[in-house]
């Protein structure tokens, strides 16, 4: 509707008291287009309605939803209340769109108990009263919750299953996703079919995963079912294939938007091609982007910088942030400064990255300080990272990785009694290490591995498959780097520990599971430690096989004995 788009002009004659105007149609329009106007409206949708009521004219049931639309915070929890009042005042609280609309405005200022109650206090609630309660809490990470609404439901439509599924997503629950989609799709009717919003988010899953194989289903499944691959379900396909490993199909999808792509488009394909190391290409893909006449925004910019990080250009990474504020007006956000701090600290120019660190417009959070400590591991800088680390404690008390860290660094120096001690501090606080975990994907089913695990099914052969692994490595030439394991143990018990590591086991899984010269993708929730990186690397040449490894900081592409990172990760 026009009203929705365009705001109502403020010398409309509706809007002066001498204005004899009596229909509802008028004042709901007016009403229902400065709800929805993207801009600051001259006049509040509640303010139109007091004249409306000053004009004597009664609400019916399609004001309140309009007006309920525009209290959407805390703010505006006062008026919504009196709202709500209103809807009794005039008999129209039994209405199924006034219904759901209170128990959405309530769930948007915050009261998910009022929002609650309003859904309970319905005898029948209809589908759309039941989407908006799961919403509610769904809003809030309340996802068990939602989920068990969910069960209980009558029926759905494909807005339940989508808000689920997206619930899912948002609460890192990335395996309960897809599966909730594969019951979607089994228990599908005509009527009940996944739309543009259900695959965007099961990309996301698949791509959070790094689950190649459902995220091609999922690409199959959109072309079968006939679904327009528009520029944002395009974005979205660009994204899940960068992060599951295969640049090449994200490269694919990309150019196969022809002039479609919009800026968050471009985003993602730069974004991708930073995360597998391709520098140069990534630059050479933003040139193309402003030869095409599409501005760069924040995100651009922000995966620009990454590969730059990666790619260790940093008088490239230093242009770049000066043409961001200077040429395109972008004020560089915490993110980007945490960019920078990690180009120069990765760059071995810690001195650099302090002037960074000290003269950014805002405080330095947990990321800032986290690039500044990974460039002073790297170098060895001890006093930069007991700073660091010390500062991240500070901002994240519960952050394990930083008391981890702490520890790692005495470690290393042999300084055995401070690592007692924080790991002493760890224990007191209930702190807890995370463990290092890789997922590989497997005819369809996800496998994880933990450090040392022997829960999987065929931890026996996998041992087994791993020692002649090893056993193979040490023959030409591998010696374990002991340096990486930081516990106080000999040095049998050392080489011991390195093996077990969660992405060597994973490795060893893909070797009992598929044929010589298969591709092997690995997830890794960590990043990659030194040792593993050098075993994998001859695993590459000794056996002929192309490993694909991303950890917490980028992909390592792993073929003939070489990296994709070359080093620098």
């Amino acid at each position: 509707m026009l009203a929705a788009s365009r705001l109502i002009s403020p010398t409309h004659p509706t809007l002066h008291f001498a204005h004899p105007t009596l229909e509802s149609f008028i004042w709901n329009t007016l009403i229902r287009g400065n709800a929805q106007a993207t801009a600051r409206p001259t006049f509040t949708p509640i303010s139109i309605y007091i004249r409306m009521r000053f004009h004597g004219v009664s609400p019916d049931f399609h004001t309140f939803p309009f007006l309920l639309q525009s209290f959407n915070s805390p703010f505006h929890f006062l008026s919504g209340k009196q709202i709500h009042a209103q809807t009794i005042l005039f008999g129209l609280i039994k209405d199924p769109f006034v219904q759901t609309s209170l128990i959405s405005m309530y769930s948007y200022c915050g009261d998910l108990i009022v929002s609650r109650q309003v859904f309970d206090e319905i005898t029948q609630p209809d589908v759309a009263s039941w989407n908006s309660i799961i919403h509610a809490y769904i809003k809030l990470g309340l996802i068990d919750l939602a989920q068990s609404l969910f069960d209980k439901m009558p029926e759905r439509n494909v807005i339940s299953w989508s808000s689920l599924i997206n619930g899912h997503v948002r609460c890192g629950k990335y395996k309960e996703a897809l599966a909730l989609f594969r019951e979607m799709q089994m228990l599908a009717v005509n009527d009940v079919r996944p739309n543009e919003f259900t695959m965007t988010t099961v990309l996301s899953a698949c791509g959070r995963l790094g689950a190649l194989e459902h995220g091609k289903w999922a690409h199959a499944y959109i072309d079968k079912c006939g679904i327009k691959i528009d520029v944002v379900l395009g974005t979205s396909l660009i994204d899940m294939y960068a992060k599951c490993g295969s640049i090449a199909k994200a490269r694919d999808v990309f150019s196969n938007l022809g002039a479609d792509k919009d800026v968050m488009a471009w985003s993602a394909m730069i974004s991708g091609m930073a995360m597998h190391g391709h520098g140069e290409e990534c630059l050479h893909l933003f040139s193309e982007m402003i030869k095409q006449k599409v501005r760069p925004n924040a995100v651009t910019f922000l995966g620009v910088l990454c590969a730059c990080v990666h790619g260790g250009l940093v008088d490239y990474g230093k242009e770049y942030f000066r043409r961001m504020s200077e040429e395109f007006g972008i004020i560089p956000s915490i993110q980007h400064y945490g960019a920078i701090v990690d180009l120069y600290g990765r760059a071995g120019l810690i001195d650099e990255a302090w002037n960074v660190v000290n003269s950014m417009p805002m405080e330095p959070d947990v990321l800032v300080w986290g690039s500044l400590l990974s460039g002073s591991r790297m170098y060895g800088n001890i006093e930069t990272c007991e700073v660091a680390l010390r500062k991240l404690i500070e901002l994240d008390p519960t952050n394990s990785g930083a008391y981890v860290l702490l520890s790692n660094v005495y470690a290393k120096m042999g300084r055995w009694t401070e690592v007692r001690h924080v790991r002493d501090l760890m224990e007191t606080r209930g702190i807890k290490k995370v463990p290092g975990c890789s997922l590989v994907e497997m005819g369809g089913v996800l496998h994880e591995f933990f450090v040392g695990d022997d829960s999987h099914p065929e931890s026996r052969e996998m041992y087994m498959m791993l020692d002649e692994i090893m056993k193979r490595l040490k023959m030409e030439g591998y010696v374990g780097n002991t340096k990486e394991v930081l516990l106080d143990l000999d040095e049998e018990g050392k080489e011991l520990a390195l093996s077990l590591h969660s992405e060597k086991l994973a490795v060893a899984f893909c070797f009992l599971k598929t044929s010589p010269g298969t591709p092997i993708r690995i997830i890794k929730n960590l990043r990659i430690c030194l040792d593993c990186h050098v075993a994998i690397k001859m695993i590459s040449k000794v056996f002929a096989r192309e490993i694909v490894i991303r950890d917490c900081n980028r992909f390592h592409h792993f073929r003939e004995g070489t990296c994709s990172c070359k080093g620098y990760w």
